[in-house]
């Protein structure tokens, strides 16, 4: 492992020598591809620095031991640093696992209303807006592919895209069907009612990267319905895209311009395509990693939200908050962070097999 971190600083170094070259600085797509590799390895490099400033600091309190006034304060910095070594190891195990090449991509996310009518469609619409908000708190961008909604207010169905660094990464365990406990206002006697939403998360993938043979696609164009004032129903700025050999359907009408939904369309079309062909391929390893934190799979029920009890509870890793109004208000971090530590002892126990 030593070895493998090594030939990484070196490259790290190696990149920023060509980076600052004159040639290279002046080159702005050249200079961006450079930066590109050079952050992926980063915090490997970061990491090894401080495993290899522990080893230093275990060597010092080492020597200092041979002196009888210093033995217990330097006693205490061996242990000190020994401690620090050892979780910079596992640090840099996980580090140097294959990463998500779709990590740092922006995110569609599909938000579909299941059982339980319209408190199905109620509780998608909080979902939606969950989501959206952990969105505002990390400073990315969300906007509207298509949306469905209730007389209610709440949400048949609906697609929308988030922008910004990473965020496929914090968003794909989301994928799967959530639960929702709780009294409807309609109930008079009281009782609970469970209704289930199902959340599909996809890496955005431009076209570039996943061809579409533009024969297989039926394009149909249609008046947008919905919110949006007397602008409605005059154009017919709406698209519908179906691709043949699949039967994949994508409809985009958020926006106002043909050329735009037609756009986005596309990129949704493609990502689903991609995440089709990605999990065939998955089920094809036969050595395939089954990840503690679920498959992904969007009939696999992942939370239950009980609005009694305040709680929320995420089945996979058996971690209950009773935290339920700030999770509903974009306070994910917590939940997230304990799926990726979850994912990461799986796959530093599948690496290790």
């Amino acid at each position: 492992m030593l070895e493998k971190l090594k030939e990484i600083e070196e490259k790290f170094n190696l990149l920023q020598q060509r980076m600052e070259a004159p040639e290279v600085y002046s080159d702005p797509a050249q200079y961006a591809k450079l930066a590109r590799e050079q952050k992926e390895i980063q915090p490997v490099v970061e990491a090894y620095k401080l495993y290899e400033k522990a080893v230093r600091d275990m060597d010092g309190a080492r020597e200092l031991m041979a002196d009888p006034e210093l033995r217990e304060m330097a006693q205490e910095e061996f242990e000190a640093a020994e401690a620090e070594k050892e979780r910079l190891e596992e640090e840099l195990k996980y580090l140097l696992l294959p990463r998500d090449p779709n990590d740092d991509n922006n995110v569609i996310i599909e938000i579909r209303g299941g059982a339980g009518g319209d408190e199905a469609a109620l509780f998608a619409h909080s979902l939606y807006r969950m989501y959206t908000m952990y969105a505002e708190t990390k400073r990315w961008k969300a906007e509207i592919a298509n949306l469905n909604e209730t007389e209610l207010g709440g949400i048949k169905e609906v697609s929308f895209i988030i922008e910004g660094d990473g965020a496929y990464s914090r968003f794909k365990f989301e994928s799967g069907v959530h639960r929702v406990q709780r009294v409807p206002e309609t109930e008079t006697s009281g009782r609970i009612h469970t209704s289930t939403v199902t959340v599909a998360v996809l890496p955005e993938v431009e076209e570039a990267h996943f061809e579409i043979n533009p024969a297989d696609l039926n394009i149909d164009t249609f008046r947008a319905s919905g919110a949006g004032g007397q602008h409605v129903n005059k154009t017919e700025s709406a698209i519908r895209i179906t691709h043949l050999p699949t039967g994949t359907v994508v409809e985009c009408q958020d926006e106002r311009s043909q050329h735009k939904n037609k756009d986005r369309a596309m990129k949704i079309l493609a990502s689903r395509l991609y995440e089709v062909e990605r999990q065939k391929q998955e089920a094809e390893q036969a050595a395939q990693r089954r990840s503690q934190v679920g498959t992904g799979d969007r009939s696999e029920r992942i939370r239950t939200y009980n609005y009694p009890q305040g709680r929320v509870t995420d089945h996979r890793i058996g971690l209950t908050l009773y935290k339920l109004e700030q999770i509903l208000n974009g306070s994910l971090d917590e939940v997230i962070d304990a799926l990726i530590m979850a994912d990461r002892a799986e796959a530093l126990k599948a690496s290790g097999s």
